[in-house]
């Protein structure tokens, strides 16, 4: 009798707790609320089936339960019971497969008005490409993969070159337009989930798999890998915004194409020239940087590094923090670049300077003036610093601090370990990186509280200012 009333008491206590607990789906924000259906069919039928055999179990013990007077009877089948409990299950498997195979059939089938869009994966970061003009993507291979080609765009094929180019973790899709995302991989198993569209997929190595959605609520969302792809896998997060049609074509037209990534096809070094007239005031006229204006060197910086900080301050994604007293003097001089070809001109352009400072009009960059440039913060210890790099700034920029391309980690070689230091206390502090589209930024934030002192943080600065070269500006290029 006590089991029967315990199996009761848990019957009615599992019912109860689905009909009135506030955990339920994240609110769907896509066309497919037929997956809430199918699932919430599955949970009907299957609650059903839980309920009847539970209680028919609790039934059971109190019909049949010991008795004195009471003998056990011996029944090896029964023709009738096992007919029913055929026809019940065959039933309720179908009520639950079938609304799944036609919600498949949709699934595979993109309607004719959907926009294609490739989603590259690889450990641990997403990019994206759309078709340009054309309305084409262009032909992609993996021979064709380098630092300047990441995607393997067929450089030769001429629908390939007006191919948007995405390589920031965040990827903007336009309300109530369709998208069959087509997904491939570098590396290993991803997956492709955004929990409020209610459709996910594979990407399998060596092939292009698919799915599509039609966003219908504008907002911001989360991507996420959904398949254990290697000791990263908790930071290969993204985001989906879905905009309305104005902020989308606005975002849209900010974004480089594959011709005016490519440095020999579409950079303007007049331009570039023109444009860092107004950054040498506080970067210096060959890009040696300013302590005293908290502007660092630029001259070797990681070019997509740059690239990416000037459309983050551009977009508001840093600088704007009350308490980054320098990123909000930079976000305006970010805003005097229009679109993403004057973004690579002025990036190019920096690409060509020395880095040495001018004296009398003259370039003067003895090892002295180098060495104050690296000079190691007084109380920064970099023995204290080397087993904590290893373990962590090593796995994405390097263990000689040479950024690692693949993960969209920068060089860390050469830079001022003074800025390295502010930085690090900027990301630990919660001034940087804690932008909802700043995803590279919230990994560095998790990364910093590593360093649980300033002590630390000057250790870890003296310790990367080791790595670098002193005696000339960093070549990126020779060191990859």
């Amino acid at each position: 009798m006590f089991a029967a009333i315990v199996l009761l008491v848990l019957v009615l206590g599992t019912v109860a707790f689905h009909a009135l607990s506030p955990w339920y789906f994240t609110p769907i924000a896509s066309n497919w609320a037929s997956m809430d259906n199918t699932v919430t069919l599955t949970f009907v039928v299957t609650g059903l089936a839980f309920v009847l055999v539970n209680v028919f179990i609790a039934y059971c013990l109190i019909k049949f339960r010991n008795k004195p007077d009471r003998r056990a009877e011996y029944e090896p089948e029964s023709v009738k019971m096992e007919s029913w409990l055929t026809i019940l299950t065959t039933v309720g498997i179908a009520a639950m497969l079938a609304p799944g195979l036609l919600i498949w059939k949709d699934v595979v089938t993109p309607p004719s008005n959907s926009m294609e869009m490739e989603v590259l994966a690889r450990q641990w970061n997403w990019s994206y490409r759309l078709p340009g003009e054309d309305g084409q993507l262009g032909a992609v291979a993996v021979s064709h993969t380098s630092e300047d080609n990441p995607l393997g765009i067929d450089p030769s094929d001429p629908f390939g070159q007006d191919d948007v180019i995405i390589y920031d973790p965040v990827l903007h899709l336009k309300v109530d337009q369709p998208v069959t995302f087509l997904l491939r991989s570098t590396d290993v198993l991803h997956n492709f989930t955004v929990p409020q569209f209610r459709v996910k997929m594979d990407f399998v190595p060596g092939q292009v798999s698919y799915i599509w959605a039609e966003p219908q609520e504008v907002g911001s969302y989360d991507l996420l890998c959904e398949e254990l792809c290697g000791v990263g896998h908790y930071a290969m997060r993204g985001r989906v915004i879905v905009d309305s049609e104005e902020a989308y074509d606005a975002w849209l037209a900010d974004q480089p194409t594959f011709a005016e990534t490519q440095a020999d096809l579409s950079t303007d070094l007049v331009a570039g020239e023109a444009a860092y007239a107004v950054c040498s005031s506080c970067h210096g006229a060959n890009a040696e940087g300013n302590k005293a204006m908290h502007a660092p060197g630029l001259a070797g910086m990681d070019s997509e590094y740059m690239k990416r900080q000037l459309r983050h301050f551009k977009r508001g994604v840093r600088g704007a923090h009350e308490d980054d007293t320098w990123g909000r003097t930079m976000a305006p001089m970010a805003m005097m670049l229009a679109d993403a070809s004057a973004i690579n001109n002025v990036v190019s352009y920096i690409g060509t300077l020395s880095g040495q400072a001018e004296f009398d009009g003259a370039a003067d960059y003895s090892l002295s003036t180098a060495a104050e440039r690296f000079e190691l913060s007084s109380s920064g210890d970099p023995k204290k610093a080397a087993a904590l790099y290893g373990s962590t700034c090593a796995e994405c920029h390097g263990e000689a601090g040479e950024g690692v391309w693949t993960v969209n980690a920068p060089a860390l070689a050469g830079l001022e370990d003074w800025y390295l230091a502010s930085q690090i206390k900027n990301f630990r502090n919660g001034i940087r990186g804690r932008h909802a589209d700043d995803l590279y930024g919230l990994q560095m934030g998790l990364v910093s509280n590593t360093m649980t002192d300033d002590q630390a943080i000057y250790d870890m600065a003296a310790y990367i200012a080791t790595l670098g070269q002193p005696q000339q500006p960093v070549n990126l290029a020779q060191q990859r």
